[in-house]
């Protein structure tokens, strides 16, 4: 006898009906299970409302310009493509669970634009990848930037209009100031492991086996080249399997390394050798990794020399080549190894505007920021808040001549200042601080919400426009967090009016 059955003994009846239910039935066939979408989609849902505002035609328009207008396939509707892209990244998934979630949920087909439900595969999940080679950072800028026009269309269409007499003068672009310009940079890490010495040259000594076997494959008479690659394994593996391991031990293991590597290398040469008449015997992605291979293989061995670790343009990933170190400082994480972002941050909305995978510093890049600020929005902004690396010389002179505001404390000996002016001063820089920390918050949006804290694109130019998506799909996400708000104080007004006329009411009648 199990638990339960005794349970039900000692027990009351209502106690046990309380506590425990459950209810045996057999598995309903799929066509017996009913469903609410008869009665119509939800108009107040996320999606149905994104479906709205989002300038699809502009977009499409947009996306049309990167394809050939006479060469090859017929393209997918532009507008799945692009939903498709904005539900995977809004939703974080994979490229073959955005595709199944799109032939699951009815929301999601009507934000992509289907007339009505289907169980058809809107396309392959492979074109993900060609999608995020077609696209890149401009794309998604001009995106971003028909979606705030849009949305500042909608807004001004709502606003209430003012008389012409109560109007102002209008003032010319040129004298306008207006806004607060925001400004940061951050570190978008790549999906690599830790990169050492010892795991670099045993990768790239892995490659250049596979290389050396592709080319001997074709000539089987010949004998094969040696390599000497159970020696070399064993030689990795003896230190990569040590808990404490010693400079002398690291440094004897890099040293046999290279010279395996640098072996396979010189076979690879030999065996490239070109002749007349013939093509060279490597694919194009095998050809460019043996170009990254030699190239690590010089800057392990400067670095050997050299007895030092650092070496420029290092190279931290063969088959990731544009990744580059970037020393960020930051307590648990001093390096990491992706893009450096330069970010605007305007009115909730980030602007990605400049993307570098080397190290540079941020405050040589604040006047490009000032002026594509102007660029989108017709003006210059009335102040700039940053951090303290912005506020060198020239950037401060250059602000002074715009007659633009800067947050930061001003250079040179601090002016002698009374008690009140004080007060009045420390609690304006913590207001200017609190202000900043909104794209602080961003990035930690983008890096746990999205996909920022990880990018798993291989290449340079898909994980350029990974980045770019992230920060199109926060815009979209911020619109719909401010569209939230404004229902909830229009709700808010709505009651406040009707609690007002019923007290009016009770006045009167008990009057």
């Amino acid at each position: 006898m199990g638990k339960i059955d005794i349970f039900y003994q000692n027990s009351p009846k209502n106690l046990g009906d309380e506590m425990i239910k459950y209810t045996s039935t057999k598995q309903l066939s799929i066509e017996e299970f009913k469903t609410p979408f008869y009665f119509g989609l939800d108009k107040n849902n996320r999606w149905a409302k994104l479906a709205a505002i989002i300038p699809w035609d502009d977009l499409a328009k947009i996306y049309y310009e990167t394809l050939c207008d006479d060469f090859g396939r017929p393209a997918i509707d532009a507008r799945i493509v692009i939903g498709a892209m904005i539900i995977k990244e809004k939703k974080r998934l994979p490229d073959e669970e955005t595709i199944e979630e799109i032939k699951e949920n009815a929301y999601l087909q009507y934000f992509l634009g289907y007339e009505e439900f289907s169980h058809k595969t809107p396309f392959d999940p492979s074109l993900f990848v060609t999608l995020r080679e077609r696209l890149g950072v401009e794309a998604f800028e001009q995106m971003t930037r028909a979606f705030i026009e849009r949305v500042e269309a909608v807004e001004k269409s709502k606003a209430p209009k003012v008389e012409k007499k109560d109007q102002d003068p209008p003032v010319q672009d040129e004298d306008k100031r207006e806004g607060k310009l925001i400004l940061d940079a951050t570190v978008v890490p790549q999906d690599i492991r830790f990169p050492t010495d010892m795991d670099l040259l045993n990768e790239a000594r892995e490659h250049t086996e596979r290389i050396i076997d592709t080319l001997w494959e074709p000539n089987p008479g010949v004998k094969k080249p040696v390599t000497y690659r159970r020696k070399a394994r064993a030689a990795y593996l003896n230190l990569a399997r040590k808990k404490k391991k010693n400079v002398k031990d690291i440094r004897k293991a890099v040293r046999k390394q290279l010279g395996y590597l640098r072996r396979n290398i010189k076979t690879i040469k030999i065996l490239l050798k070109p002749e007349l008449g013939k093509p060279v015997p490597l694919e194009t992605r095998d050809l460019r990794l043996f170009w990254v291979v030699q190239e690590v293989y010089r800057q392990q061995k400067e670095m050997y020399n050299n007895r030092s670790h650092q070496v420029a343009d290092r190279v931290v990933h063969v088959l990731q080549p544009h990744v580059r170190p970037i020393v960020r400082g930051k307590s648990g994480r001093d390096v990491e190894f992706g893009s450096k972002l330069s970010v605007s941050f305007v009115n909730g909305y980030a602007f990605l505007d400049y993307l570098s995978w080397d190290a540079y510093n941020e405050s040589t890049h604040l006047k490009d920021q000032v002026e594509l600020y102007k660029d989108r929005f017709g003006f210059y902004p009335e102040s700039v808040i940053g951090d303290k690396i912005y506020g060198t010389h020239e950037n401060r002179e250059y602000l002074k001549s715009h007659t633009i505001h800067f947050s930061g404390k001003a250079l040179g000996r601090p002016p002698i200042l009374t008690k009140s002016e004080l007060r009045l001063e420390r609690r304006k820089r913590r207001e200017e601080q609190g202000i900043r920390n909104r794209v602080e918050g961003k990035f930690g949006e983008g890096k746990r919400r999205y996909s920022l804290d990880c990018v798993k694109a291989k290449t340079k130019r898909t994980s350029e426009s990974w980045i770019a998506a992230v920060f199109f799909v926060m815009n979209l996400a911020a619109w719909l967090r401010k569209d939230l708000f404004l229902s909830f104080f229009k709700l808010l007004e709505i009651v406040k009016k009707r609690w007002m006329n019923r007290s009016k009411l009770a006045f009167v009648y008990q009057s």
